[in-house]
């Protein structure tokens, strides 16, 4: 297949290392920053794809899905890699648009801290829209499954509930824990493996945690209602038995 990758940062990147090294299929890449392989920043390569995977920022993939709805013919499948798949979902192209999610990231950002097994094992999560054909959603899931990926079906607003508990409010969390020792020095020069692990997400590419914060606000705020209303019920004289049931879920769940 011609498949087309459109901005190269760490999950676009990475999508397109992968089937660069794979050679199964025709690559096309566009980008501003990125000047080796097939890439330029010519949109009108993209013609002619069978598949095209949108990876820019949230804030600019709206904009971006309307110019390609200007180029691609009505047989190109396109799919986003956003957080948040509602707000992509609203809208009709004369292309095959199939709201995408791999769940696969590091707190590192941009072409040169994308690799090609980012997405190894990885779940994808895809929502389908009324008019999406079977054979269509097959293709995607074809490749998705390629690049070391499983594919998992939900729908829009699903999705952007669940992202907000294991994804956005932790952000917001980890950025909350480092901001409560901005002043406290002696903190600071015990903190160790522990405050390390808990706090990475605060080292977020901040475009992209700000596009989730504005835009995914009353399902995080709803999040951390219920972690306050969780952590007062773990404040108490039962704190080892229900800690005991925590650490048995925790240990059970695949990660």
């Amino acid at each position: 297949m011609k498949i087309g990758v459109v901005g190269l940062g760490l999950i676009g990147g990475s999508i397109f290392k992968n089937l660069l090294e794979a050679k199964k299929h025709n690559l096309v890449g566009i980008s501003r920053s990125v000047n080796e392989f097939n890439v330029s920043n010519n949109y009108e390569n993209l013609k002619e794809c069978d598949l095209v995977f949108v990876c820019t920022p949230m804030n600019k993939t709206l904009e971006i899905l309307d110019k390609l709805d200007k180029i691609l013919n009505e047989n190109t499948i396109v799919t986003d890699v956003c957080s948040l798949k509602e707000f992509v979902s609203k809208k009709n192209y004369k292309f095959k648009f199939i709201p995408s999610h791999p769940m696969a990231g590091t707190e590192h950002s941009g072409w040169e801290h994308s690799f090609p097994d980012l997405f190894e094992d990885a779940t994808w999560a895809v929502t389908l829209k009324d008019d999406t054909k079977l054979e269509d959603f097959a293709v995607l899931k074809g490749v998705i499954e390629e690049l070391g990926a499983k594919v998992l079906l939900t729908t829009p607003q699903e999705h952007d509930k669940a992202v907000a508990m294991i994804s956005h409010a932790p952000m917001i969390i980890a950025q909350a824990l480092c901001k409560n020792i901005e002043n406290e020095t002696l903190a600071q020069s015990l903190a160790s493996s522990g405050f390390r692990d808990t706090t990475r997400l605060a080292l977020s590419n901040l475009e992209m945690a700000n596009d989730m914060v504005v835009m995914n606000e009353k399902n995080i705020k709803d999040v951390i209602n219920s972690l306050n209303k969780n952590i007062q019920e773990l404040m108490t004289p039962n704190y080892k038995k229900e800690a005991e049931k925590i650490k048995d879920f925790r240990e059970k769940l695949y990660l």
